[in-house]
């Protein structure tokens, strides 16, 4: 396996376990949804795992895996609020929560990066 198909599949792999668990365990999901957003937050956080699963099935395919990367770029910057709203809303959390839901924020660029790098792959 070359290292850029396997940076694609272990990009397709993480997308893939983050889809599943928006249904297996949709409360934390729920919780970070930005308050903006019209509707139930729980339509937002199955919506969002509909979108991991598609966006993990097209980093999978050589064919297809151009435009996943290019989604997945997509997707994380579009998640970027979300991580904003945990960081807000934790900030009285203690000190290892506040930890993990300040280091989801820019944690968003080196994901952003990884899948600008699997789109610019070649097959």
């Amino acid at each position: 396996m070359s290292t850029r198909r396997g940076e694609a599949v272990a990009l397709a792999g993480l997308l893939a376990l983050a889809g599943v668990t928006h249904f297996a365990k949709p409360r934390p999901y729920d919780r970070i949804v930005p308050r903006a957003l019209p509707g139930p937050a729980r339509r937002w956080t199955y919506a969002s795992g509909v979108v991991e699963l598609l966006v993990a099935a097209a980093l999978a395919h050589p064919a297809t895996r151009r435009r996943g990367g290019l989604a997945a770029a997509a997707l994380f910057t579009a998640v970027f609020p979300a991580n904003v709203q945990m960081a807000v809303d934790w900030r009285r959390q203690p000190p290892l929560r506040r930890a993990v839901a300040y280091g989801r924020v820019p944690l968003q660029a080196p994901l952003i990066w990884w899948a600008l790098r699997v789109a610019r792959a070649r097959p």
